[in-house]
């Protein structure tokens, strides 16, 4: 008899853009292509570890009714001075999902990624509490606190490799197919505000009118704004706008380097130019759009494990 091969799901990082793995999760397995190795940075690693434990349809049910208030409710205000959230929250809901499960003991094999704080090395997460594997690769540098784990601090994983195509080639998959959200970042606008105080890109938050920037400055001061008489008609960015471009630019470069290096054998690009990290509140186009740039892959990816 013929061993038949492996395929691994590589999913990359992206933020609130990574909603769309779960609509990439749903098209393959509406066409009985199955799964045998899933891995994950950031929020690669948070979809892929809910389907892994068996729970991605909670998460979808969350995702696609998930508002800006449902945003707000999970920035829990670290006390800390290792980053803005804790992240608690997040780790709080899945608890209550799939208690302490061990990745070990997940019906499908999986694996996370992050990086060493103080040395820049990529771990590997492959066995121990899933929550610890989620918390430590969505761990974003100067909004989630690191995560601190057998005397590592341990940050998101996408820093160093977006797209683990080379995890599910260490886990043993003989195919990869991998979810790049990077493709088209550099094309997204970051501004949150014109120069005017004119709100560019957030919408309202339901009835309160308040945009995010106006909830983050209102707990962090420290963030708003200085004025620029001399640029009136400019758009000039805080804090937080400047340290998203950076990551956009950062992420664009090393994603293109590592897929370069550990080339995939499908690669998968939904396009979410019009999606920023923090859009969590358009799970339900945005998972639309990795189901829709799966199903144009189907024949090669049929193509590939026929």
């Amino acid at each position: 008899m013929t061993q038949q091969k492996k395929i691994g799901l590589a999913l990359g990082s992206g933020s609130a853009r990574g909603w769309s793995h779960i609509g990439v999760i749903k098209a393959l397995k509406e066409h009985d292509i199955p799964v045998d190795i899933v891995c994950g940075s950031s929020m690669g690693a948070v979809v892929g570890g809910a389907y892994a434990a068996g729970i991605l349809n909670s998460l979808e049910e969350l995702a696609r009714e998930f508002s800006w208030l449902d945003f707000l409710k999970f920035m829990d205000v670290s006390l800390s001075r290792r980053g803005l959230l804790s992240g608690n929250r997040i780790t709080e809901f899945f608890r209550d999902k799939i208690s302490d499960m061990d990745i070990e003991n997940l019906p499908t094999p999986y694996g996370a990624v992050t990086v060493d704080l103080y040395t820049g090395e990529e771990i590997f997460i492959r066995k121990g509490p899933l929550l610890d594997a989620l918390r430590a690769s969505f761990s974003f540098p100067g909004l989630f606190t690191p995560f601190h784990k057998n005397n590592q601090w341990l940050i998101d994983g996408g820093l160093i490799n977006p797209v683990p195509v080379s995890l599910c080639r260490a886990m043993g998959a003989d195919i990869v197919i991998a979810v790049n959200l990077n493709d088209e970042i550099l094309k997204k606008r970051v501004f949150l505000h014109s120069a005017d105080n004119t709100d560019t890109s957030l919408p309202s938050l339901d009835k309160h009118g308040d945009s995010l920037m106006d909830f983050l400055t209102a707990k962090f001061p420290f963030l708003k704004r200085m004025e620029n008489h001399d640029l009136p008609t400019e758009k000039i960015p805080n804090m937080i706008e400047v340290m998203m471009k950076s990551i956009y630019i950062m992420q664009d470069r090393i994603t293109k380097q590592r897929m370069v290096e550990d080339p995939p054998d499908i690669s998968i690009t939904p396009s979410l130019s019009d999606v920023s990290l923090l859009n969590f509140n358009k799970a339900r186009d945005t998972i639309e759009e990795g189901r829709r740039a799966t199903l144009t892959k189907l024949p090669e990816i049929m193509e590939k494990i026929s």
